[in-house]
Order: C-alpha cells, then sequence, then structure tokens
C-alpha cells in the first residue's frame, strides 16, 4: 500500500496573500489539491458544475476553517467560457500566484467541443491553453509564480497527428486521450522555453519572467476520470486496492505548486514528488513548436 502511493509533498509553504486557481477542483485529485492549499491561501476553483463546485468548496472552507474558497464558472469545452472566466477573474483579482491546470476528460466516445476540436484535445490541451494565454500577463506582474500542468504517463503513447488533430479520419478514446496528455507536455515544455528566454537592449542581457512551467503525472487514482468507460470503471473498482487515493495522487500537483526548491525549476515532468522519464515523442522540440503554433491557429490568437 505504501508502495502504490508513491511520493508526498513534505513542503510547509504557506501562501498568505496569494492567489491560486485550480480547474475542475470539485472531484479527484483537483478536490484534494484545493483541500491543500486552502490550508496555505486562497484558492479559487474552477469548474463546468456549479452546483458540485459548490458543494466542493463549502466542505473545503468547512474543514480548513479558509473562507477564501471561491468558486468560479469554468467550461473548458467553450472557448466562450474560457474568455468570460478569465475577463471576470482580471477585473476581480489583482494578482495570480499559482495555475493548476488539472480538469481533464478521458475515454469519451466521439465528440466535439462548441468550437469544433476532438473533445481530448480540446478540453485537456486547447482549453488549458487558451486559458493559460488569457491570465499569464497577470501572472507575469505577481511573480515569481508557477504554471502547473496535469499530464499522464499515458502521454508515453501519444502522438500529436498533425494530418487528424480531430480525429475525423480515425479515432480511438484511448488513444486520443493519449494524444492529449502528449500535447500537456509538449506545451509545457515550449512554454517554459519562451518564459525563460532572455532578451537584449542596448547591449544589456535581461532575463526571461520569473514564471515556471511544469507538467507531471498524478499516478493511477481512483476517480471519476474513467466513467464514459463502463470497462475502465469495473476495473478501478476490482482493482482499487492498487490505485492511489485521491489524496495521494494529488502529493505531485501540490508539490510542484508549492515546494521551495522547485521555485526556479521550469520545464520539467514529475512524477511521485520527483523528475520522472518523458518519453522521445515529448522532448520533440519541433514538434511542441508546431504544435504551439497550430494550437494558436485553431484559437484565432497571437502568442508569441
Amino acid at each position: 500500500r505504501r508502495y502504490v502511493a508513491g511520493g508526498r509533498c513534505k513542503s510547509i509553504a504557506k501562501l498568505e496573500g496569494k492567489v491560486v486557481i485550480i480547474t475542475g477542483a470539485n472531484t479527484g485529485i483537483g478536490k484534494e489539491t484545493a483541500r491543500d492549499l486552502a490550508r496555505r491561501g486562497k484558492v479559487i476553483i474552477a469548474c463546468r458544475d456549479i452546483s458540485k463546485a459548490e458543494a466542493a468548496a463549502s466542505e473545503i472552507r468547512a474543514e480548513t476553517g479558509n473562507q477564501q474558497v471561491i468558486v468560479k464558472k469554468l467550461d473548458l469545452a467553450d472557448t466562450k467560457s474560457i474568455r468570460e472566466f478569465a475577463e471576470k477573474f482580471l477585473a476581480e483579482e489583482k494578482e495570480l500566484h499559482i495555475l493548476i491546470n488539472n480538469a481533464g476528460v478521458m475515454l469519451c466516445p466521439y465528440s466535439k467541443t462548441a468550437d469544433g476540436f476532438e473533445m481530448h484535445l480540446g478540453v485537456n490541451h486547447l482549453g488549458h491553453f487558451l486559458l493559460t494565454f488569457l491570465l499569464l500577463e497577470r501572472l507575469k506582474q505577481s511573480a515569481p509564480a508557477r504554471i502547473v500542468n496535469v499530464s499522464s504517463l499515458a502521454h508515453h503513447g501519444g502522438r500529436i497527428r498533425f494530418h487528424d488533430l480531430h480525429g475525423e479520419k480515425s479515432y480511438n478514446r484511448g488513444l486520443a486521450y493519449c494524444h492529449s496528455k502528449l500535447a500537456n507536455v509538449l506545451f509545457t515544455r515550449e512554454l517554459a522555453r519562451r518564459l525563460q528566454g532572455k532578451f537584449v537592449l542596448d547591449c544589456s542581457i535581461f532575463p526571461g519572467t520569473k514564471v515556471t512551467a511544469n507538467s507531471l503525472h498524478p499516478g493511477s487514482v481512483y476517480s471519476e476520470l474513467v466513467r464514459h468507460s463502463l470497462v475502465m470503471t469495473w476495473l478501478w473498482k476490482i482493482f482499487s486496492f492498487f490505485l492511489k487515493t485521491p489524496w495521494e495522487g494529488a502529493q505531485t500537483s501540490v508539490y510542484c505548486a508549492v515546494a521551495e526548491e522547485l521555485e526556479s525549476v521550469t520545464g520539467q515532468y514529475f512524477s511521485d514528488c520527483q523528475p520522472a522519464y518523458v518519453s522521445s515523442r515529448g522532448r520533440d522540440d519541433e514538434t511542441a513548436r508546431k504544435l504551439w503554433s497550430v494550437s494558436c491557429e485553431l484559437l484565432g490568437i497571437q502568442w508569441d
């Protein structure tokens, strides 16, 4: 059981005066991440289902005594909702120190988002890509700040199929999930490179921003993520003893968000609160740059 539980975040860092956004924090590892960080500072739970999010927030407020656990509407399958969320947040909050892109879908039957993107790619990658773009200036203004992208070991099975990004020619929901998790790793890698870059002005060299970006594998967690597959739901129940609890699965997210030793670490991939191996496709800088460009084109944004 201890082996299955994996690493644990030992940091006791406080987040007084700091603001955290966690997407999909009404259940599973997102909720446990919010519970932990609510003991440290202000947490904004960004979710599609407001009633479930309010129930989770109420539970966390009662347990932690922190009344600064706030629910905001965010549907990552709709770019209009993402823009509305960002607009309201920027109007209400003057700082943002930690953005945890946690929400995700897995094993969905073929479907598309409101904007016509394949659901896994649209929610897991493009939705968070746009959200990060819209909030990045506030993160820079609040630096030091961190961006944490929840990926998966499944990225090893993924490929970025530029010729069929939306699965219209062929579709396998298991592979679609893997592809989207690889996109998370590549997005993190390219984002970190851009944030870390230096520029020259009048022969003086200036460092890049003090915003870091890291991705992670939470482990195989007993949660609602497999709800779209009856077979996986039964397997999860049968082998639940060999799966992490949501609290255990949240540990690496918390670690990436608060650990003091990661203050200047960026562009890395973690599992069990330590650096982990990234697939060769996840280290392909050319693919990362192309995915960035294609993502901007699909979303109608310019992000240089």
